[in-house]
């Protein structure tokens, strides 16, 4: 093990390095996006807490209590703490990835719908509001939103690209088809809204068949973690000459960077186990629709004269800063 001044060493030189990059990037200054996503840290800080979260915190705290006044290390105390209390970030995600699942349901499912019901020969601004009321519960908000605009007499362009943010751009595609179509009024939304629904459809099974293997993976990695926890505590409780450096400061920094690589294992294995959000499609309120995309707008329209160009994204007002809709 190496000798307690060389790690502090080591320590306070990451230190001081860290503290020059950060006063270079003070100086050098940086250049805000406002179309860039926040960071997960703000999303972190955004996201409402359940009470769930304040009993696996309370819980957290009480199981580093424990576990300091009987093995006499602050580094296991805190790590088993932390690790109670923020166990979904490390072994979560199942729940995002359901989430994801029932709204891209839900809007395949709409798309049927309002395919349906403009077969009929009714526009747009009439089978739009039609559809809302039957809606499913995680985009009927969106819907609703975009059926007052209507009845408020804003342009339907303009409500349908707010209705894609709403939904946090996981409809993209349909919402490009009925601006397309609202732009040109062609007879050809039925058919793409059709070879959507199907497309829809393929990728509502694939993601299914994706999460039951995620799922299996997520069980294995658990596992593994609960019988690393169970060796370690048998050591600690039956094998005290084993265990009697790390009651050492030295002991106790080598422990804390052995956490700190299961840590970061787990967040990258879960990491690969999420499943991204939608690519917005659609540019966010303010951009232009980039040349590729209009044309492949174009080609699923039926519509290929005069779309080469860039479609403008009208500008639209958010509250709260979220741009979700459903619940979390």
């Amino acid at each position: 093990m190496p000798d307690l001044n060389v790690l502090l060493a080591a320590v306070i030189a990451g230190g001081f390095g860290a503290a020059i990059l950060v006063l270079i990037i003070g100086i050098r200054g940086t250049v805000v996006d406002p179309t860039r996503p926040p960071s997960h840290l703000v999303e972190l800080i955004r996201t409402p807490r359940s009470p769930l979260f304040t009993v696996r915190l309370v819980g957290g705290l009480l199981l580093g209590i424990i576990i300091e006044s009987v093995t006499r290390w602050p580094v296991a105390a805190i790590g088993l703490g932390g690790l109670m209390a923020f166990w979904p970030a490390l072994m979560g995600g199942s729940k995002d990835e359901q989430l994801q699942i029932v709204r891209l349901e839900a809007v395949v499912t709409w798309c049927e719908a309002l395919r349906d019901t403009t077969t009929g020969h009714a526009g747009l601004e009439q089978a739009i509001p039609a559809t809302a009321q039957n809606a499913a519960a995680p985009i009927r908000p969106a819907l609703l939103r975009l059926s007052g605009q209507l009845r408020s007499k804003v342009p339907l362009e303009q409500g349908l690209q707010d209705l894609a943010e709403q939904l946090d751009h996981s409809a993209d595609l349909i919402i490009a088809a009925l601006q397309m179509n609202v732009r040109t009024r062609g007879d050809g939304l039925v058919g793409v809204l059709t070879n959507l629904a199907l497309a829809g459809r393929e990728e509502l099974d694939l993601r299914r068949k994706i999460t039951a293997g995620r799922a299996g993976d997520r069980r294995a990695v658990q596992l593994m973690l609960l019988i690393v926890l169970a060796v370690a505590t048998f050591l600690v409780l039956f094998s005290d000459a084993y265990t009697a450096p790390y009651r050492t400061v030295a002991g106790q920094i080598a422990l804390a960077v052995v956490l700190g690589l299961f840590a970061t294992s787990f967040l990258w294995i879960r990491k690969l186990a999420m499943a991204k959000p939608a690519t917005p499609f659609l540019p966010v309120a303010g951009q232009l629709i980039d040349p590729m995309h209009a044309r492949i707008i174009a080609a699923l329209t039926g519509t290929g004269r005069g779309v080469a160009g860039a479609l403008p994204a009208e500008p639209t007002r958010r509250r709260g800063g979220s741009r979700k809709v459903g619940t979390a």
